[in-house]
């Protein structure tokens, strides 16, 4: 059975800690649907607007992003981790992706716990998410499909 690597991303920060840290996990509570990053690289704002500053450089296309907010062209959008930050939509995809976030997650042949594993994924990989269905979801990570407990993964689904 494969055991699927995972690898950090690296965030360049330059925002806010503290009670703005607590502030922003609430909004992140809000999530009106969840999109995925369309690049490479993408730029988190403090604001709805090319004019504010950049707080955050995502380098990870596909990561899966909850959408809070939305102005004119701009989605407020969060991490799985409750960054908050602004975003073009031009940025943003609808595509359905997920990101493991338990240390190690089980892929499955069969939405059940004693369905014979397919593969482990570690924390941090995404994947695509094909459908969800009873607290499982079927996702492709790195052309392995299967079946995942939904609360291993974050994204894609409410």
């Amino acid at each position: 059975m494969p055991r699927l690597g995972g690898y950090l991303f690296a965030l360049a920060l330059a925002g806010t800690v503290g009670v703005a840290a607590d502030a922003r996990a609430q909004d992140c509570a809000k999530v009106v649907r969840f999109e995925s990053l369309r690049a490479g690289e993408v730029y988190f704002r403090a604001g709805p607007g090319v004019d504010y500053p950049v707080d955050w450089v995502f380098r990870r296309k596909a990561l899966p992003v909850a959408v809070i907010g939305e102005y004119e062209n701009w989605r407020r959008v969060c991490d799985f981790e409750g960054t908050v930050g602004w975003v073009h939509r031009s940025m943003l995809s609808n595509a359905a992706t997920a990101m493991i976030v338990a240390p190690l997650a089980t892929l499955r042949r069969a939405p059940e716990a004693s369905s014979p594993a397919v593969a482990r994924a570690e924390a941090t990989l995404v994947g695509e998410v094909e459908g969800c269905d009873q607290g499982w979801c079927r996702v492709a990570i790195q052309g392995v499909k299967g079946w995942v407990e939904q609360k291993a993964i974050w994204g894609a689904v409410k």
